[in-house]
């Protein structure tokens, strides 16, 4: 799935295929023990893209990580922590983020005896079960990657187990071919330790412990976390109306299938360390231990927008409009416009004006609707004359001030700042 591309001179080079890995490269790099960062640039994935479920080939992400030793499960909790915060003041609605333990996840496969070799494979099948039923990811295995049937028999009784995290603790607890392996007693440590930090942050109630959750990647050595939407399906506007995936048979309509992941990630303990042993002369290996999480920064807008009416969405940060009435042949008042605006930003509100002359009333009007702008300050010659402005609502039509309140000039940011707190 990455880009592989040559320069001019013919070296080898690649598009970033996500944030995690040009990281590591920085900490190692930079021999950094330490650090806390976000970051939001592009990536690319060489991919089959489907607009209509968010997947492109270029696109935006954000990543949360952190870096250094630390106690166990304690930036980890924390990463699932802003994760939850971020989609909650996102308002991307009904969402759980799904956990689980590479270690974990590891054991099972090992006491259910799948081959070294197919560990990989076995690992993207039960990925799946999140969109395919067990029998139909049972048939991966044995069919296509060559699993005897009764290794995923006994893969399929683990990785359907899901829930609340201390129920799914308890039934692993219970189970004593699993407790065997020193692998799944350190992963239902770890785990034990990150429902506890996450009561204390408040953040169960959006936390499910899911066996499935497997996660691609292979650098992931401890937990893995997926946050996904709990609606069924959700049509993201970026598809078009002709977007639909034909098969054998009946027409599949593509915009009506599941967005699937918002944010992901989890633990990468080695991969510092594999950059440090190739970068040091020596070939000395510095681990450093890094957890993090990626947010899908255009599928989470595409969420956002779908949920909300174009009226609502506000492309600008202006809060203020100021608008002249009067003769538009005679009276320009450009000048006024402009002392208005420049007093309202010195006092820290957003402002603007039309940048005309002599504007229409009405242009000036249909201008602060459309840009959503909640407040307007409107002047003409009797207002100037007086000392004193027109400050109107422009985003609920308030019947006994229809045609603006009348405050003193003097008091107008007062007024304004009184008003937008009310807002």
């Amino acid at each position: 799935l990455i880009y592989d591309l040559k320069d001019q001179g013919g070296e080898e080079c690649s598009l970033r295929y996500d944030l995690t890995v040009p990281f590591a490269r920085y900490v190692a790099q930079k021999s950094i023990s330490n650090i806390k960062r976000y970051h939001l640039a592009k990536v690319y994935r060489r991919d089959q893209p489907a607009i209509t479920k968010g997947r492109m080939r270029e696109f935006y992400q954000c990543d949360y990580d952190i870096a250094g030793i630390y106690d166990a499960m304690i930036p980890d909790v924390e990463c699932v922590r802003v994760a939850v915060d971020v989609l909650r003041r996102l308002d991307v609605g009904g969402f759980v983020v799904k956990v689980n333990h590479r270690k974990i996840l590891d054991a099972i496969f090992e006491v259910s005896g799948v081959p070294q070799e197919k560990v990989r494979a076995i690992s993207s099948a039960v990925d799946k079960l999140d969109k395919a039923p067990w029998m139909e990811v049972r048939r991966e295995m044995t069919q296509e990657k060559g699993l005897e049937e009764a290794v995923a028999d006994r893969i399929g009784q683990y990785v359907q187990i899901s829930g609340p995290g201390e129920e799914v603790l308890a039934k692993l607890r219970a189970l004593p071919e699993l407790m065997a392996s020193a692998k799944a007693q350190e992963g239902i440590k770890d785990m034990g330790l990150f429902f506890r930090y996450a009561a204390i942050y408040g953040i169960l109630d959006y936390v499910s412990f899911d066996m499935s959750l497997a996660r691609g990647l292979d650098y992931y050595t401890g937990i893995i976390y997926e946050a996904v939407l709990v609606e069924e399906n959700v049509r993201l506007p970026t598809a078009p109306e002709s977007s639909a995936k034909k098969g054998k048979g009946d027409a599949v309509d593509e915009s009506q299938i599941r967005v699937g992941s918002i944010a992901a990630g989890g633990r990468y303990d080695e991969l510092v360390g594999m950059f440090s042993s190739v970068m040091h002369a020596k070939g000395k290996k510095t681990d450093v231990p890094c957890v993090g999480i990626s947010f899908g920064v255009e599928r989470i807008f595409s969420i956002v927008k779908s949920r909300r009416s174009e009226a609502e969405i506000k492309a600008n940060r202006t809060q203020v409009y100021v608008i002249s009435l009067g003769d538009t042949l005679t009276d320009s008042l450009l000048e006024d416009r402009m002392r208005i605006a420049a007093e309202l930003w010195d006092a820290g509100i957003a402002a603007e004006f039309a940048y005309k002359v002599k504007p229409r009333p009405q242009a000036q009007y249909d201008a602060c609707d459309s840009a959503i702008i909640p407040w307007a300050v409107i002047i003409g010659k009797d207002e100037i004359g007086q000392g004193t402005v027109k400050i109107k609502n422009m985003a609920q039509k308030v019947e006994e001030e229809k045609g603006g309140v009348t405050v003193p000039r003097t008091n107008m940011i007062a007024e304004l700042k009184q008003r937008l707190q009310m807002n």
